[in-house]
């Protein structure tokens, strides 16, 4: 494989502490959502004994919302206590978790290991936290070479990891099963505002941006007649919620295998980012610089990223592009990108 170094392998030192971290931060993230959504959809509310006239009565109190679970009795005690315990017990257990992460962050940062911009890095944490990340909303574009990157144990010169923007590829399938009425009701940029106030969407639709010029993309595949198509391009419900842009050639990441892997955000806090296969992203990014003529100076960018990803998923992860898993690729793209990464061609 023709190889053009465009990346410096992480130290051992470096890859037992992206190790540690990346354990701890599993470890917190299944606490987490054990906390969210563990007693009836989450821990984060509370039970209170409340009196009426006929009695005291146990209310289950989430959002706001008052449920009623029954006049005291032995059984509504026990909900209570077992509720108490089980709640104190998470709290308690997130804090310690949290103190753990916090001083890895800070040892993350001393070993240069903090990679992924802090605004982008926010988002994808509030994604995950609401169940969008990866099942509904995944990452595609530049910052997708963070996971790739923290899975092959290196790091890519900088002007390669370039932006000042974020893409998420949405999942239009899925729009009648999302996780919180509360997410359908203010969509995508109700979770941008929660990170950052400052986010509006832009004149294009697909696009907000906040005070300090960082934008987020919601694009989706095109559909065979887009004059017809009756394709929801909204997360949400609220009019000035963003609309995702369809673009061509996006059908072969949507059904792209899944890509997860934790990254170092700036801060030096770890961050699950959720992409796609790495050989999907370089032969898309192939077919990007042969098939799309406007990109004009991004075609010599499409390629040596294309390039890059290809060779951390084959030398570095032991991935392959005659795998199956590509078989939804044209047999002539596949092979135009054997021959543009000088590998040798399947007899």
């Amino acid at each position: 494989m023709q190889k053009t170094i465009r990346y410096k392998e992480l130290t051992n030192e470096q890859i037992r502490q992206m190790v540690d971290s990346e354990q701890a931060f599993q470890s917190w993230r299944e606490t987490r959502d054990e906390f969210l959504h563990g007693y009836e959809g989450s821990y984060k509310g509370t039970m209170k004994w409340k009196t009426r006239a006929s009695g005291q009565y146990l209310y289950r109190i989430l959002n706001g919302v008052e449920k009623s679970l029954g006049a005291r009795s032995p059984e509504t005690e026990k909900i209570k206590a077992d509720y108490t315990k089980a709640r104190n017990r998470l709290r308690e257990r997130l804090k310690t978790q949290e103190q753990k992460l916090q001083h890895l962050a800070r040892i993350n940062r001393a070993l240069r290991l903090a990679r992924v911009p802090n605004i982008a890095a926010r988002i994808l944490a509030r994604l995950d936290e609401a169940g969008l990340l990866g099942s509904h909303l995944t990452v595609v574009g530049t910052n997708a070479l963070f996971a790739y990157e923290a899975k092959a144990g290196v790091q890519i010169d900088s002007d390669v990891l370039a932006t000042e923007d974020v893409d998420f590829l949405y999942d239009v399938r899925r729009h009648l099963k999302l996780v919180s009425g509360d997410i359908k009701r203010s969509g995508l940029m109700g979770i941008l505002k929660e990170v950052d106030d400052s986010f509006t969407r832009s004149k294009q639709t697909f696009r907000a941006a906040n005070k300090d010029g960082y934008l987020v993309d919601l694009i989706r595949p095109q559909d065979v007649d887009e004059l017809r198509s009756k394709l929801k391009g909204q997360l949400g419900e609220l009019d000035d919620d963003l609309i995702a842009s369809p673009i061509e050639g996006l059908e072969w990441l949507l059904h792209a295998p899944r890509f997860e892997q934790v990254a170092i955000a700036q801060n030096g806090r770890p961050v699950l980012i959720s992409t796609v296969d790495p050989r999907v992203y370089a032969l898309h990014k192939i077919w990007l610089a042969q098939n799309a003529p406007l990109r004009g100076a991004k075609k010599r960018r499409d390629l040596d990223q294309a390039r890059i990803v290809a060779s951390l998923a084959i030398e570095g992860m032991g991935l392959s592009l005659d795998d199956k898993a590509l078989s939804a690729f044209p047999v002539a793209l596949v092979k135009e990108g054997k021959k543009l990464l000088g590998l040798p061609q399947k007899r």
